[in-house]
């Protein structure tokens, strides 16, 4: 199926690349045309700048030229001026003249006003006209810089185009390879396939002619040599009696209990699965208390809730079965009418799964369509959809053998009994198999109700119903799992049952070591016991010993004040001292206590050593008592550290693992917002393309106009300037 999913998937990639390869030659063709107009209007520009130059130039020698003409106007009036200083001598004499010379003034007068207004007229026209050149360049130039921004943006962008699709083109390339490869393996294994099915019908020819060959020969045998067969009639058939055992019966029932405590688990753990699966869609996508879910959910729901009148009527129909087997009937395959019964509600039930696959299925990807669902969660629901068409498989294979199975009570020619044992393997391969998809099921729904605790609108509603699917497929997957024990293989047997042999072989031996091992324990029990009376005892001796030296000591000291305060006859006193203290007793201390010790040193061995003893033990049982404190303080601590560190590391890794969801959100979210952006950049792009096209159009047509006032304004600006020049 993967296989014939590839080429597809690689036809929809090999036009969505051919589509963005021809939206990129277009691309291109407008980067390139935009690059050309702008070199045009740079070129343009600089046309521009030189006819201003040449205006510029005009424009200084017409005013070069004006300075000469009022100078030569000043010169003229100066003569003017004289020539009237000598016409009042000469009144009379040049009164024709002067009328003249008044007539050439005033025509002169006219013209040099007529002049200066036209120069005034030039200034004006070639100031606006400065005016305007300058405004003109400004706009151009910012245009021309936000063209070349928009190239440079625009070119960005077909780079980075060009960088995706060279990796989508060696991704297809990769891919390609990689089903041509698959493709020459999968001839490989049709080859092999072909070679095998020939040697196989080979095979087939032969057995078939082998068999042949021993029917005839069984059918001669059985002609001649059988002389009454009954066995061919039916109705003989039926009245043969099968024998009566009740061992069998009994282990027969035993079975019967088993597959009775299998299927109440079952119902359970199928029921409960429903149910919270209802309960599921009800709050998720789309809540049902806070807004209508959808059609398809609802029902799916509908259906969901009679899931008891399919599921019920299977733990009463194997109750029937197992009552029906008892100590004394005969129980075989033809007289398990109960076992029909159950054959029809599991197909009534198989009927349920096979109406609500189709809307489970359409809920599954329903919830992929929502916006809360991410890929992840979109990967478990497709693995789930997968799951669910296996399951129901598996139930259609379980429902034909059992179906089988019950044939024999209402049609005993319907099945052999030479493939019972055929059909009971079967019965358990699909059961392993339903244990294996719902194991897979279990394993995929706890990745998808993690996924889902992480979604931001998570409920506990949810949480809490993800828990109970998940319990109840976990049950599911443990009742399945019960029919499908674990074989040991022979040989383990073999060793194992030699290990038995050997074991109880030496159980007596180990029973009078267990015997001997408990009368010791019970000797040190006593002995123990004993020693820790004699140890109070000897306690509450050294206790009242204690007392008694404690009041010697005191008799002693008051002895020895009185014989301080007797001042005369210290030299006798000494000496009968002397003698005293050789004949009394001398008290001395220890860590156990205060022990009286002779000068004669008749006793004083004994209580040195019984003193030594006592304080060696327990000298020694502190010793052994503080090393065995100071390592548990050491492991104490020790342990604590570990707890420590290893609670820092759970939290940190706990941290972690937010920090990186988070990271997996934003990043999805970034992987949308571009492709978002990547859309609304190519509209957008398309669009700038043709408001530039128009803009251009519209830049051209004033380009024209402004082209047509500077080449009106050279011809006047030249016209003026040859009049001035003539006059």
């Amino acid at each position: 199926m993967a296989a014939a999913e590839l080429p597809g998937k690689y036809q929809k990639l090999a036009q969505e690349y051919s589509k963005l390869r021809a939206q990129n030659q277009v691309l291109k063709k407008g980067v390139v045309d935009e690059q050309a107009n702008s070199a045009a209007l740079k070129e343009q520009l600089k046309l521009k700048d030189q006819s201003l130059r040449k205006l510029q130039q005009e424009m200084d020698s017409l005013t070069f030229r004006n300075q000469q003409l009022a100078k030569r106007v000043e010169l003229l009036q100066d003569e003017l001026a004289l020539s009237e200083a000598r016409g009042k001598k000469n009144k009379k004499s040049a009164e024709s003249s002067s009328q003249l010379s008044q007539e050439q003034k005033s025509v002169f007068n006219e013209d040099l006003q007529k002049k200066i207004e036209e120069n005034e007229r030039l200034h004006i026209l070639f100031f606006e006209a400065d005016e305007q050149h300058k405004r003109l360049e400004a706009e151009l130039r910012t245009r021309l810089e936000v063209l070349e921004t928009d190239a440079a943006q625009h070119q960005a962008v077909v780079d980075s185009l060009t960088r995706k699709y060279t990796d989508t083109i060696e991704k297809l390339q990769n891919d390609k390879a990689k089903l041509e490869i698959k493709s020459q393996t999968l001839e490989r294994e049709a080859k092999d396939c072909r070679l095998r099915t020939e040697e196989c019908q080979q095979q087939l020819k032969n057995l078939q002619a082998a068999l042949g060959s021993r029917l005839e020969e069984s059918l001669c045998i059985i002609s001649e040599k059988v002389p009454f067969n009954d066995t061919r009639s039916n109705r003989y058939n039926a009245l043969n009696i099968p024998l009566h055992n009740r061992r069998y019966q009994l282990k027969l029932r035993d079975l019967a209990g088993q597959a009775l405590s299998f299927v109440q688990e079952l119902v359970t753990a199928l029921l409960n699965f429903h149910t919270y699966t209802e309960q599921k869609v009800q709050i998720f996508p789309i809540d049902s208390a806070t807004d209508t879910i959808s059609p398809l959910n609802q029902k799916f729901s509908q259906y969901l809730h009679e899931n008891a009148l399919y599921v019920r009527p299977l733990e009463e129909g194997m109750l029937h079965l197992f009552e029906s087997i008892t100590e004394d009937t005969v129980t075989v395959l033809e007289t398990a009418v109960k076992l029909k019964a159950f054959s029809e509600h599991l197909a009534s039930y198989l009927c349920f799964l096979r109406k609500i696959l189709p809307y489970q299925l359409k809920s599954l990807e329903e919830e992929c369509e929502s916006s809360l669902c991410t890929a992840a969660l979109r990967a478990r629901n497709m693995e789930l959809h997968r799951d669910m068409k296996r399951l129901t498989a598996v139930f259609e294979k379980l429902h034909t053998y059992i179906s089988l199975l019950a044939l024999p009570s209402t049609k005993p020619e319907g099945l052999l009994r030479t493939n019972y044992n055929s059909v009971f393997t079967s019965i358990a391969a699909s059961l392993r198999g339903s244990h294996d998809i719902l194991k897979d099921i279990s394993k995929h729904y706890s990745q998808k109700a993690t996924l889902e605790q992480d979604i931001p609108t998570v409920t506990q509603k949810l949480i809490t119903t993800n828990d109970c699917i998940l319990s109840s497929v976990v049950s599911l997957t443990n009742g399945m799992g019960k029919p499908c024990a674990d074989s040991v293989p022979y040989e383990e047997a073999l060793a194992n049952r030699r290990v038995l042999l050997s074991s109880t072989e030496s159980r007596e031996g180990l029973a009078q070591q267990v015997q001997q091992s408990l009368e010791k324990i019970a000797k040190l029990e006593q002995e123990k016991e004993h020693w820790m009376l004699e140890a109070q005892l000897a306690k509450i001796k050294l206790e009242k010993e204690n007392q008694k030296l404690k009041n010697s000591l005191t008799g002693y000291l008051a002895e020895t004040v009185q014989e301080r305060s007797v001042l005369p006859n210290v030299t006798e006193q000494k000496e009968e001292t002397t003698e005293k203290s050789q004949r009394e007793p001398i008290k001395s201390t220890s860590l156990v206590g205060m022990l009286t010790i002779t000068t004669d040193n008749e006793k004083a061995p004994d209580v040195e050593s019984r003193e030594d003893l006592i304080k060696k033990h327990y000298m020694a049982r502190i010793a052994e008592l503080t090393s065995h404190l100071q390592l548990a303080d050491s492991k104490s601590v020790h342990f604590h550290a570990e707890c420590r560190a290893l609670a820092k590391r759970l939290s940190l890794a706990e941290k972690s693992k937010e920090s990186l969801m988070e990271e997996l959100k934003l990043a999805s979210q970034n992987i949308s917002r571009l492709q978002d952006e990547l859309m609304t950049t190519k509209r957008s792009y398309e669009d700038q393309l043709s408001m530039m096209s128009d803009h251009l159009c519209s830049m051209n047509e004033t380009l024209t106009k402004q082209r047509d006032e500077i080449d009106t304004l050279k011809m006047t600006s030249k016209g003026n300037s040859k009049k001035n020049k003539n006059r």
